[in-house]
């Protein structure tokens, strides 16, 4: 693990691997190594840089509001402090907010994008009270709850009740958030701008993954921008719900490394 200065606060993230950069964005309320097993087949043929988004992790949390855009532009400031200018810029679920945010802000930065589990919508008004409401409850009891009620929605039964370390992972990742970190990613994931306009100016290669169970970000969202984004690709995962890159290690990888060598 390796830490760089983000304005007030320290960005921690991996770096291993050569080749072209490929940077992996993980979702809430997780850290980084939600992409370890992708990471393992990625740095054979590339340089894979996988950050604790600000908050999560062993990220620090700053004082002041977090938004996508904000997160973006701390990606955009470790590719500066990495000499990195271009690169594969992947995220799941919020990573995927983020990517976006990214490419509104930075396209000439962005080689191909991978968009797993994720949509372009922003939260309707009863999604931004349930964060809020997540929010106020994180803050006064912490993560063991939000370990407990996401668990459903992100593993398909069969995982939960046959993957005991897959289970464990997932868990150690929630309750390893920051409650602070946790609170801050709601509140920014509510007041997300929307970004499906922006779908049909995206002009690089983009591959869309969903597991077919994704209860979070179903399958019609992914649909939605494969319909609206030129030169994309969507692999739906059998046997997935909304973190297929864990639930479905083979597949996910076998789609994910085709996708980057090929560029």
């Amino acid at each position: 693990m390796t830490q760089v200065k983000i304005d007030s606060i320290n960005l921690a993230f991996d770096d291993t691997g050569s080749g072209r950069p490929v940077i992996l964005l993980h979702g809430y309320p997780f850290n980084r190594t939600l992409w370890e097993r992708q990471v393992a087949v990625l740095r054979e043929n590339f340089r894979v840089i996988t950050p604790d988004l600000r908050g999560f992790g062993e990220s620090e949390t700053a004082d002041e509001p977090v938004t996508m855009m904000r997160m973006a532009e701390d990606i955009a400031r470790l590719m500066n402090a990495l000499d990195i200018p271009r690169a594969i810029i992947g995220g799941l679920s919020m990573g995927g907010y983020v990517v976006l945010a990214f490419y509104k802000q930075f396209p000439e930065r962005v080689d191909a994008l991978v968009l797993a589990d994720t949509r372009p919508q922003a939260d309707t008004e009863e999604g931004q009270h349930l964060r809020a409401k997540q929010r106020e409850q994180i803050l006064r009891d912490g993560m063991a709850e939000t370990a407990h009620s996401m668990l459903p929605k992100l593993l398909t039964p069969e995982s939960i009740s046959t993957r005991p370390d897959l289970v464990k992972h997932i868990q150690d990742m929630i309750m390893g958030t920051k409650p602070a970190g946790a609170a801050a990613a709601l509140m920014a994931m509510a007041g997300r701008e929307d970004q499906t306009e922006l779908l049909s100016q995206i002009a690089v290669p983009t591959l869309i993954v969903v597991g077919r169970e994704d209860p979070i970000t179903p399958v019609q969202d992914s649909q939605l921008m494969h319909e609206r984004i030129a030169h994309s690709r969507l692999v739906v995962l059998e046997d997935a719900a909304h973190v297929s890159n864990l639930e479905q290690v083979d597949s996910f990888n076998g789609v994910l490394k085709s996708f980057c060598k090929k560029l």
